[in-house]
């Protein structure tokens, strides 16, 4: 982190605007994102993307945010995996069971 590198952001036709990150996340956290992927499919009727699934989880955190009393910590900082440490490969199994119903 000691290369301060500011990332391309670009604009969007809708007024948002598009920042891209590389991000390291843990195996349970990519099962979490394709499960938020497949809920959010099916309310929308049409395939989803990790990427908009993490748009989507990083709107709803910022509304409910917004709404929150002062004080009281994101729902997103209590869904960060506390599970103890496997190997890479057992976590990747797992997380792929998670996404396709199969675990």
């Amino acid at each position: 982190m000691n290369d301060r590198v500011t990332p391309p952001i670009q604009a969007l036709p809708d007024g948002e605007a598009q920042v891209s990150l590389v991000l390291n996340l843990p195996w349970e956290d990519i099962a979490r994102l394709g499960q938020e992927a497949g809920r959010l499919a099916a309310q929308m009727q049409r395939p989803v993307t990790l990427d908009e699934a993490v748009s989507h989880r990083l709107r709803s955190a910022r509304a409910a945010a917004h709404a929150r009393p002062a004080g009281e910590q994101p729902a997103a900082a209590a869904s960060v995996s506390s599970l103890p440490a496997r190997p890479p490969a057992e976590q990747a199994r797992q997380a792929i069971d998670r996404i396709n119903g199969t675990g």
